[in-house]
Order: structure tokens, then C-alpha cells, then sequence
């Protein structure tokens, strides 16, 4: 026997090295999970690095006092226990302050984590997620992960919103941004309202730049029970290290999406930080101005040396260069430690995406590219 078991032994050794040496590599996700592209961030610098980052879109300036002095007094009881699963400080904050019910706010990890959840409560196989490209292409990423089917409708050179295209997709969720990212432009309120009137479907409005911009959709969450805004204190706040955002809807459509959120997806500390922020309008509102004259400053020097630039309604310019030589630009700017964003896709790989800094940022960065275009 102990030679049979012995031979035995022998046998499953030779199977194994077999199996190790010739076998293909087992995947341990779903299909659709090894086929999709996964969403690649903009590059963060290491900590204490001299960069100039004009690449994700934060904002230049601190974020409000009152949100830092909130910071610097949290007590330790907070982070022993579990937060509020609702968010209900900063609930009724961003309630106060844009007149709103809090039952109608649902609140997020970063505004992303909102358009996760709409994703997982309303789209899957067959019932589509529609969007005009180019925009943020977490859209894109979110149905992928589901999965849900997408269709993109391509913006025209004007960037005006394909109404009736969205329309005949039929989406069961249409993302539009306004301001869109990486073009900048806003989409008019009487556009949006055209178009949630002939959906079905849910249209969220992505409004994560909107403290930047001449007019919100927020009107519409009234109007529209289909209709969701989307926003972010990442941009106009100065918090995007926070990971906060929120939603408004009516009640009837986020009931279904308090079923899919996490239970706890706000710690204490966004809850406490991000209420004392969105109460602090006077500071976020100085900010935001300041950004708007950097960015019509910057626009103006861009146009100087000869790039094509689009309106916008944000804080970024989407500009391409006289030589349509992004790229270069793109890989020169970074070895003289200034980061700017490049799209390596059609429609986008001429083109630039540069947030606007302070104007001590963009005046280095102008200079820089008079040496490049």
C-alpha cells in the first residue's frame, strides 16, 4: 500500500506541475468585468512636490475656515461611533441654503457615489444609459460595471444638446453635464426642461461645476418628477479631498435610491466639515468669483498664442493648441512641473483640458507655452 500511496503522490505532482506550467490563468471577476477599460484618474503629484496641477479640476483656493476650524475641533467621539446614515447635519445645511426639504437631498461619497447608486437602482441589460459624448466618461465606466447597455450621441461642433436623438435612445438614465466636462459649455435651462418633459426615463443633471457657472437646473427637480441634480463640494468648495456630494430629487425617486446606497457611505467628518463649508456661501461665492476672472484672463492669454478655445461655464478651458499638438504640449509642460489634462481619443487628442489656477499658476503656465506652441 504505502508504495501505491507513494506512486499516488508521485502522480498528483506531475498533474500539478502540469496544471501550473500549461494551464491558462483563471480569472476570478465576471466577463464584463475583465473586458471593460477601468476610469483612469487624472495623475495625482507625491505629497510635498513643487508642481503647478492644473490637470482634476480642484480648486486653487483653501477651503472655507469655518469648515477647517471644524476640522481642527472634532472630538474623538465622532469616529468611535458609527455616523449618521443620512448625512442629516449637511442635510439640512445644503437645505437652508438652496431651499429645498431635506427629504429631498440624498447625500454621497463625492457626488460619484451618487451616480453609482442611480446606475445600480436603475439600469441594467437592456434598460440603457444614454449620454452625449465627449462628457465625463464615468458615465461610461459606472454602465460598464453594472452591466447596462450604453449609447453615446455625439456632440456637433456647436455643442448644442441633441435632444431629439436623446430621446429616441430611450434611456432608462440620460446623464447630462452642465457644465460638461471637457468642453466647459453649459447646457441651457430651457434645453434640459424640453428634454425631461419627453423622457421616460430619469435625466440626472450633472451639475458638479455649476458654482462656476451663470445658471442651474435646479428649477427642474420641482418641475420634473424624472429629474435629479448632481452636485459636488469638490469644485466650488475647495473640498475635493473630503469626498462629498449630493443629490435633489423629488422624494418619490430617491426612495428607490436609499435602498441601494451603502448604510453608512458619509463618515462624521464629511458630514460636520461639508455642513459647516456649504453654510459658509459669502467665502465659497469670493472664490468662485475669483476663479471666473482668473479663467477670463487666462482665455484671453490662451487666445493670444493662438489656441482655439470653447465657452465655459466651469473652471477649466478646453483648448487647442495653433499645431494641434497636444500631446507634446501635454508630456513638455509635465517634465517643467506643470500638469495639465490630455484625452488620448478621437475628437479630444488635439485638444487640452486646463484648469485654471491662480493667476500667479496660469501666468507660469502661459509662459511655459510661449516657448511650446
Amino acid at each position: 500500500m504505502n508504495g501505491l500511496f507513494d506512486e499516488r503522490i508521485d502522480l498528483f505532482a506531475i498533474a500539478r506541475h502540469y496544471l501550473i506550467t500549461y494551464s491558462t490563468v483563471t480569472t476570478y471577476f465576471r466577463p464584463t468585468i475583465d473586458a471593460m477599460a477601468g476610469y483612469v484618474p487624472g495623475e495625482q503629484p507625491k505629497p510635498n512636490t513643487t508642481i503647478i496641477k492644473l490637470n482634476t479640476n480642484e480648486n486653487p483656493y483653501p477651503p472655507s475656515p469655518a469648515a477647517i476650524a471644524v476640522l481642527q475641533q472634532l472630538q474623538g467621539e465622532w469616529l468611535r461611533r458609527y455616523p449618521d446614515p443620512y448625512a442629516n447635519e449637511f442635510r439640512q445645511a445644503t437645505s437652508d441654503v438652496l431651499g429645498v426639504p431635506t427629504d429631498w437631498i440624498m447625500v454621497g461619497n463625492g457626488s460619484d457615489d451618487v451616480l453609482n447608486v442611480i446606475i445600480r437602482a436603475c439600469a441594467e441589460g437592456g434598460r440603457k444609459v444614454v449620454y452625449p459624448v465627449p462628457t465625463y466618461v464615468l458615465y461610461r465606466t459606472l454602465a460598464a460595471m453594472q452591466p447596462a447597455d450604453t449609447i453615446e450621441i455625439p456632440y456637433g461642433a456647436d455643442y448644442r444638446l441633441p435632444i431629439d436623438e436623446l430621446v429616441a435612445a430611450n434611456g432608462a438614465v440620460t446623464f447630462i453635464a452642465s457644465p460638461n466636462s471637457p468642453s466647459g459649455h453649459g447646457v441651457a435651462i430651457n434645453d434640459l426642461r424640453q428634454l425631461a418633459a419627453k423622457l421616460s426615463g430619469v435625466l440626472v443633471i450633472d451639475e458638479a461645476y455649476v458654482d462656476f457657472a451663470d445658471e442651474t437646473a435646479l428649477p427642474l427637480v420641482r418641475e420634473f418628477e424624472n429629474v435629479i441634480i448632481t452636485r459636488t463640494l469638490s469644485k466650488g468648495y475647495s473640498l475635493a479631498g473630503l469626498r462629498l456630494g449630493f443629490g435633489i430629487a423629488n422624494p418619490a425617486l430617491l426612495s428607490g435610491l436609499f435602498k441601494v446606497k451603502d448604510s453608512y457611505n458619509i463618515d462624521a467628518i464629511a458630514t460636520l466639515v461639508g455642513a459647516a463649508a456649504m453654510r459658509d456661501q459669502d467665502y465659497k461665492n469670493a472664490c468662485a468669483a475669483k476663479v471666473k476672472a482668473s479663467r477670463a484672463k487666462l482665455a484671453i492669454d490662451l487666445k493670444q498664442l493662438g489656441f482655439q478655445l470653447w465657452d465655459s461655464q466651469a473652471n477649466f478651458l478646453l483648448a487647442q493648441p495653433p499645431r494641434n499638438n497636444a500631446e507634446p504640449i501635454y508630456l513638455a509642460l509635465k517634465e517643467r512641473g506643470i500638469l495639465v489634462r490630455y484625452f488620448k481619443q478621437p475628437g479630444l487628442d488635439d485638444k487640452l483640458r486646463i484648469t485654471v489656477g491662480t493667476d500667479e499658476q496660469n501666468q507660469l503656465l502661459v509662459e511655459a507655452l510661449i516657448h511650446l506652441v
